[in-house]
C-alpha cells in the first residue's frame, strides 16, 4: 500500500529521470557509437545537447546545473523529493531519450538506443518498489522490432510501453500496426505517448516560439494519438489496449470527444471503418490524458468523464508543478468532490499502471 497526502493518494503519471548521457555510448552496439546523443560544453560553461534528427539545443550552464534538481536515479532521493511534493508514487519517463531514441530515421539505430535505455532503466528501477513504475521505450519504425522489444520490456519487468507520439513514415491509424496492438493487448501493459516525441517539436522559431511550440508542437500530440486510434478503429478492434497521452494537457479532450462524435455521425456516408461505439465512448473506455495544471480540463470532467484524466507533476522539469503541486492542485480542484479528486490524481493511475492503493 502507498501513502496518502491529506487523505488522498497522489500519483504522478509524468515524472522524469535525467539518465546519464554516457549510457548510450557505453551500451549501444559499436557501429552506432559515433552517432549517440552527446552534450558539449563551451569555454564559458554553456552546454549544448546534440541528437541525431534534431537541431542542437542549449541547456543549463554548468554553474546552474550544480544547484539544480536534476531528477537522478538514487531511489531514496527521488522518494524524498516526491514526498516533499505530497506525491506517493510516480511513472518515470526518460529525459534525453524522450527525443534521442525516436527521432533518428534509422530503424536499427532507434532500436539500439531504446534497448540501451531499457536495460539501464530495468537495472535501476526494476526492483520490487511499489512507488515507481518505469516505462520501456518501443521504437516503431520497424513494427516487428517493436513487437519484439515490447516483449523484452515486459520480460525486464518495466511497467508500461512508451511509444513515440508521432512516427514520421506511418500514422497510427495505419492497419500495419495491428500486429503490434495485438501483441500489446496480450502483454496487458499500458501504452504511453509522451508529447513532443518522434519528430522535431519546435515547429516555429522566433517571437512566441516557446508558447507556440509547446502548445502546437507538443500538446496537440494528444488529440492526434487518440483520434488516430479511436476513429481509425484500433481501440474498437483491440478493446484491451490502454492508452495514455503524457504531458499533453487535457483541455482539448472535451472538444475532441464531442466533435469526433458529431463529425462521425454527420459524415457517416464517408467514415471508415464503421465503429461499434462512438469515438468518444472508445476514448472514455480506453484512454486518458495527463496534465499538470489544467483547470479547463477539470471543469470539463462532466463531459469527458473523470476516468479520462490523470495528473502528473513533471518532476523535476521546471515547467512542472513540483515542488508546489499541493498549492496548484488546491487551485485547480477547488470545489471538486473528494471522490472525483482521488480518481484523477491517483485512482486512474493506480488502475492503469498497476499501483496498489
Amino acid at each position: 500500500m502507498i501513502d496518502t497526502y491529506g487523505g488522498v493518494t497522489y500519483i504522478s503519471t509524468d515524472a522524469h529521470v535525467t539518465e546519464p548521457i554516457d549510457l548510450y555510448r557505453e551500451r549501444v552496439d559499436a557501429p552506432f557509437r559515433d552517432r549517440v546523443p552527446r552534450i558539449e560544453e563551451g569555454d564559458g560553461g554553456e552546454r549544448t545537447i546534440h541528437m541525431e534528427g534534431l537541431r542542437p539545443r542549449s541547456l543549463m550552464t554548468a554553474a546552474v546545473l550544480e544547484k539544480s534538481v536534476v531528477g537522478g536515479w538514487d531511489l531514496d532521493v527521488r522518494i524524498r523529493d516526491q514526498e516533499r511534493d505530497g506525491v506517493s508514487a510516480e511513472v518515470i519517463f526518460p529525459t534525453w531519450a524522450l527525443q534521442a531514441c525516436f527521432t533518428p530515421d534509422d530503424p536499427g539505430f532507434q532500436l539500439a538506443l531504446c534497448r540501451a535505455y531499457n536495460d539501464w532503466a530495468a537495472e535501476v528501477f526494476g526492483g520490487p518498489t511499489e512507488r515507481i513504475a518505469a516505462v520501456g521505450l518501443v521504437p516503431m519504425l520497424d513494427i516487428d522490432a517493436g513487437v519484439a522489444e515490447a516483449q523484452r520490456v515486459a520480460d525486464l519487468g518495466l511497467r508500461a510501453l512508451f511509444l513515440p507520439a508521432q512516427v514520421q513514415v506511418r500514422p497510427y491509424n495505419d492497419a500495419a500496426y495491428d500486429r503490434f496492438w495485438a501483441a500489446a493487448s496480450d502483454l496487458e501493459l499500458p501504452l504511453a505517448f509522451h508529447s513532443g516525441t518522434g519528430v522535431e517539436p519546435r515547429v516555429v522559431r522566433g517571437p512566441g516560439g516557446a508558447v507556440i511550440n509547446y502548445l502546437l508542437g507538443a500538446q496537440l500530440d494528444g488529440p492526434r494519438v487518440m483520434l488516430s486510434l479511436a476513429a481509425g478503429g484500433a481501440l474498437d478492434r483491440f478493446p484491451k489496449l490502454r492508452v495514455v497521452t503524457v504531458e499533453t494537457g487535457a483541455s482539448w479532450l472535451a472538444w475532441v470527444m464531442t466533435q469526433a462524435d458529431a463529425i462521425y455521425e454527420a459524415h457517416h456516408m464517408w467514415t471508415r471503418p464503421k465503429l461499434s461505439l462512438k469515438p468518444s465512448e472508445l476514448i472514455r473506455r480506453q484512454c486518458a490524458a495527463t496534465f499538470m495544471y489544467d483547470p479547463v480540463a477539470v471543469a470539463n470532467r462532466h463531459t469527458t468523464g473523470v476516468e479520462t484524466l490523470m495528473w502528473g507533476n513533471d518532476y523535476p522539469h521546471p515547467e512542472g508543478t513540483w515542488p508546489r503541486s499541493q498549492a496548484r492542485c488546491a487551485e485547480q480542484f477547488e470545489g471538486v468532490p473528494r471522490d472525483e479528486l482521488a480518481v484523477i490524481v491517483g485512482g486512474n493511475a493506480a488502475r492503469v499502471f498497476g499501483f496498489t492503493l
